[in-house]
């Protein structure tokens, strides 16, 4: 029979829990659980993915990872699975093992079914850890909301055509 202490009272206890590859991320002590991604949600995400290490393969640059990922923030408490990390070869020590512990240099989510999730939780989450640059892709209209973060707050840039994203700290433009 299992300890009553053993229980898990928080959202993050729970997270670890659960089976590896589990659609699930935690903000705030609140476990959200996603469905598997739209097939557009996946070329968008193959497409960029696929350009962004490209371009920096050789460089020595960084790394850059795919969903599914964890990436730990605000000293473990968080767990949010982006769909695109980008993270600096001067910042390589937050890769580890199990996942990124600390704020990538970049995020890219693709938005599915959940629009406010990504725009809101998500946005003040990464606003509140440093993530550099946020870049928010609708998959239903291939329009970009680009933020760099400056000053602590987040600044919207000036958008390209629709399928067009630039990613400002490696001067780098992508096409899906």
């Amino acid at each position: 029979m299992k300890n009553i202490l053993d229980i898990p009272r928080t959202a993050i206890e729970v997270f670890n829990l659960l089976p590896e590859g589990t659609l699930c991320e935690v903000i705030d002590n609140t476990l959200y659980m996603s469905p598997s991604p739209t097939t557009d949600h996946q070329r968008i995400l193959f497409d960029l993915a696929y350009q962004l290490r490209s371009a920096i393969k050789d460089t020595g640059l960084g790394e850059v990872f795919i969903a599914p990922c964890d990436v730990y923030l605000d000293a473990e408490q968080n767990v949010v699975q982006p769909d695109i990390i980008y993270i600096k070869k001067e910042h390589a020590d937050v890769i580890q093992r199990k996942g990124i512990y600390g704020a990538p240099d970049l995020v890219i989510e693709i938005l599915s079914s959940n629009k406010n999730y990504d725009k809101e939780k998500k946005f003040e989450l990464y606003r509140r850890n440093g993530i550099a640059e946020y870049i928010i892709v609708d998959a239903d209209n291939k329009e970009i909301l680009h933020y760099l973060l400056i000053e602590n707050n987040y600044q919207l840039q000036p958008g390209l055509a629709a399928g067009q994203v630039a990613i400002s700290q490696l001067s780098l433009r992508l096409s899906f």
